[in-house]
C-alpha cells in the first residue's frame, strides 16, 4: 500500500501548544497588532515547534516585514497608461525601491470601481507600506490604509488626510509662472482649462494661476474658465467651450500636457493661428510637449524625482513609524518656453 504524504501542523495544532484560540493564532501570523506581546510570543513559539510555516514565510513573521511595497494609482486605467506624468513617477518610484531590495506591487483602481480584495489586499500580512497617487477627495483608502496601521506616503498632498507624509510639486508657483508669461507676451484676454477641482493639484494650479493675474490687475471671469480631467477629450471639449464663449481669447493656459495637446487641435480646426493669435501653456513637460505643432510652452515638473521622493519617505516612516514630524516635500516648477508663446518683447 502506498503511504500517503504525511500533512504538515495545522493552524488548529499551532494555536492548541500555543494555548489560544485559532483566531488569535491567526491574527499573529497574518502580522496584526491586535494581540497582546504574551500571546504573540506563544503562538511564534508554537510556529518555530511545529515547523508550520516555511522559513521564508517564517522569517515574515518574525520580523513583520513582507519587503513589498504597493502603489496604488487612483485613476482609471486610460489616464494611466495615456499620461506620461504616471510612467514617470512609476519609474522613479521602480528605481527607488529595488535600489532599497523591496519589491513593488503595481494596483490600478478608481475610487468608484475598486474591489474589496484591492482593500483587503492592503494588509500587513501582505505589504510593509503603501504609495497612493492621483487622490481624489472623496477617496476613502487612506482610511482604510491607517486602520491598518500601514505606514503610508501620498504623492500630492491629500484633501483631508491628516498626519500623513506627502511629496507634491509647487503646483501654485508652476502655474502663476504660467500667467505672468501670458501677460509677458502681450495677451489681453487669457483664459484656463483647469484640472479636475476634486482634486488638490487641480485646485492648486487654478489657484496659483488665477492669483498671479491678480497681481498683475487682470481679472479671471468666470467665462474665461473651462474645467477638465487631465485627459485630451476633456481640453478639446473645453477649448472649444471657451472659444465659443469669448472667441477673443489670445492665451490660454492648460492645467497639463495632454490638454494642452488637445486645445492646439481645436484652436488649429478653428483656424486661430499658434502663437500668432493665441498663445498656448500646458503643464508637465513631458515628451508629448514635444511633439506637438508649435511645440509647447509648458511647466517642467520632475515626476521621476517625485516617485524617488516617495519612496525615500516611506523607507523612513517603516524605519522609524512614529518618526515626528510628518515629513513632507515639494518640489520645485519651472518654465520652458517653446513655439506655442510668443517671444517676450
Amino acid at each position: 500500500m502506498t503511504r500517503k504524504p504525511s500533512q504538515g501542523p495545522t493552524l488548529e495544532q499551532v494555536a492548541a501548544l500555543a494555548g489560544v484560540g485559532r483566531g488569535t493564532a491567526s491574527r499573529v501570523i497574518n502580522g496584526s497588532e491586535q494581540v497582546s506581546e504574551r500571546r504573540r510570543q506563544a503562538v511564534e513559539a508554537a510556529v518555530a515547534e511545529l515547523q508550520y510555516i516555511p522559513n521564508a514565510a517564517a522569517r515574515t513573521l518574525k520580523t513583520r516585514r513582507t519587503d513589498t511595497v504597493a502603489l496604488v494609482i487612483a485613476e482609471s486605467e486610460d489616464r494611466i497608461f495615456g499620461e506620461p506624468f504616471f510612467a514617470g513617477v512609476v519609474r522613479g518610484i521602480s528605481t527607488a525601491v529595488s535600489a532599497a531590495g523591496k519589491q513593488l506591487v503595481l494596483l490600478l483602481s478608481q475610487a468608484g470601481a475598486r474591489s474589496a480584495h484591492l482593500e483587503a489586499y492592503l494588509s500587513r500580512q501582505h505589504v510593509d507600506g503603501v504609495l497612493l497617487l492621483s487622490l481624489h477627495d472623496d477617496d476613502r483608502l487612506p482610511a482604510v490604509i491607517r486602520s491598518r496601521s500601514l505606514p503610508m506616503v501620498l504623492g500630492g498632498r491629500g484633501a483631508g488626510v491628516v498626519d500623513a507624509p506627502w511629496v507634491d510639486v509647487d503646483n501654485q508657483h508652476g502655474a502663476a509662472l504660467a500667467a505672468e508669461l501670458l501677460v509677458a507676451v502681450g495677451c489681453r484676454e487669457i483664459a484656463t482649462i483647469t484640472g479636475p477641482l476634486d482634486m488638490i493639484a487641480g485646485r492648486d494650479r487654478y489657484d496659483g494661476f488665477r492669483a498671479a493675474l491678480s497681481a498683475a490687475d487682470r481679472g479671471l471671469p468666470a467665462e474665461l474658465v473651462a474645467t477638465g480631467d487631465f485627459s485630451q477629450s476633456s481640453g478639446a471639449r473645453a477649448m472649444a467651450e471657451l472659444l465659443e464663449r469669448r472667441p477673443g481669447i489670445d492665451g490660454v493656459f492648460c492645467a497639463n500636457d495632454p490638454m494642452a495637446a488637445a486645445a492646439l487641435q481645436v484652436l488649429r480646426d478653428a483656424g486661430r493661428r499658434v502663437p500668432e493669435d493665441v498663445c498656448v501653456v500646458g503643464f508637465d513637460d513631458s515628451p508629448l510637449a514635444l511633439t506637438t505643432s508649435p511645440p509647447l510652452t509648458t511647466v517642467r515638473q520632475p515626476p521621476e524625482e517625485m516617485g524617488r521622493a516617495m519612496v525615500e519617505v516611506l523607507l523612513g516612516r517603516l524605519e522609524d513609524p512614529d518618526g515626528e514630524p510628518v515629513e513632507t516635500r515639494v518640489l520645485q516648477t519651472s518654465l520652458v518656453e517653446r513655439g506655442s508663446t510668443r517671444p517676450r518683447g
